[in-house]
Formats: structure tokens, sequence, C-alpha cells
């Protein structure tokens, strides 16, 4: 696969403004990225920015922390796949995680599993806020609601992606589901060690200085 095609092309910032996502839809058809990942007001403007392009549109739901009601996340899911959104990025509710409140937390996944229908959901678990335990666990849940990615970190918490974090989710999940590396993804070198440790996909706002066009 195209070293491109790893990278979902990321803005998610409060302040995100018209002309900043327009550049990210330009910039992630320019590299042949995998995917734009805005937030969920975006949706429209990216489809028509990337009209007739592969460049899928991803967008976050119950972002950043996660502790929205179910029944919320779940409308969220409905309105982003009916305003076009190509897959999904979810997190879990940690609180729930944390009181090991497991059927909750894989009840909810299944349940937007369900709401996206035929498109990509890939599942946060801010491994930051996490003890190994815990990671393994939301792995666990995730595996059991059936989805398809199980992704690091929004982001915006205490750390993003780590080595350690990517080999250990790698070594819980296998090739049952997928895993996708995000935050704090800014050198080349931290790019190609994530890919090498297990992980199918990069989620990063530098993805302009990661590759070279064409890779």
């Amino acid at each position: 696969m195209k070293l491109s095609k790893y990278i979902d092309h990321t803005l998610l910032k409060a302040d995100a403004s018209k002309a900043a996502i327009e550049k990210l839809c330009d910039e992630a058809i320019e590299y042949d990225f995998k995917s734009v990942c805005v937030n969920t007001c975006n949706i429209p403007l990216c489809k028509e920015k990337l009209a007739g392009s592969d460049v899928l549109v991803c967008c976050v739901i119950g972002f950043p922390l996660g502790a929205m009601s179910t029944e919320a996340k779940v409308a969220e899911t409905q309105d982003a796949v009916a305003k076009g959104a190509d897959e999904v990025d979810m997190v879990i509710n940690i609180g729930r995680l944390k009181d090991n409140d497991l059927d909750y937390v894989t009840d909810e996944i299944a349940q937007i599993k369900k709401a996206c229908g035929d498109k990509t959901l890939k599942v946060i678990i801010e491994t930051c806020l996490l003890t190994d335990e815990e990671k393994v666990k939301a792995c666990e849940c995730i595996l059991k609601a059936k989805a398809d990615f199980v992704k690091t970190s929004t982001g915006f918490s205490t750390n993003g992606a780590t080595f350690e974090d990517v080999t250990l989710l790698k070594k819980t999940v296998g090739d049952r589901c997928f895993i996708k590396a995000a935050g704090g993804v800014r050198s080349k070198e931290d790019f190609a060690k994530m890919i090498e440790l297990g992980a199918n996909r990069i989620g990063t706002s530098s993805g302009t200085k990661l590759i070279e066009k064409g890779e």
C-alpha cells in the first residue's frame, strides 16, 4: 500500500475555518491521503471539495471526551452518515471503562456500529488515561462489538500514540481488527515505526511533512 494511504489528514481544532478545511481537502487530494478527519459540521464541505477523488471523509463522534449519552452518540452517528461520512471515529465512555462496566462500553460501541451501517468504525480508547489492563479490556469490548479499528487517542488529552501502546494493541487484537495510531506522530521515523509495529492507519495533522508526494 502507498504510504500516503495510511494517513487520515486531520483537522479537529475548535477554531478551524472554512478556508482551513478547504486547504485540508486540497492537500488530501494532492498527497493522495486515505481520508480527511474532521468534525461533523464540516462533512458537507468536505464531500463537496473531495468529489471526484478517492479521498474519504472521516468524522469524529462523541469527541473529544466520550462522556455523552449513548443516545446522543448514536444520533450524531446517524446524522454524520446521512450527510456522507465514509468513516466514523468514536470516543468510548472512558469513565465507564474505568468503572469496569464493560457491558456498557461494548453495547455503546455495538449501537454505534449498527448506526454506521457499512461504514468503517474506529473506536478511540484514549490510551494515555488507561492502564495496560484497561487497554486490553477496551480492545476486548471493541472486538465483541465488531468495530473495525481500535484507535489510540483523540490528540486532545495528556498524550497521543506511543510505540508501547501500538505494540500492546497489536498483541491484543492480532488480525481481528485494525489499529489507528493518532496524536503525536510528527516525524518520518515515528511514522515508519508505527507502521512497523502494526498500525494500519495514522491520524495526524502533519501528513504533508511525513511523506513525499507520490509515496
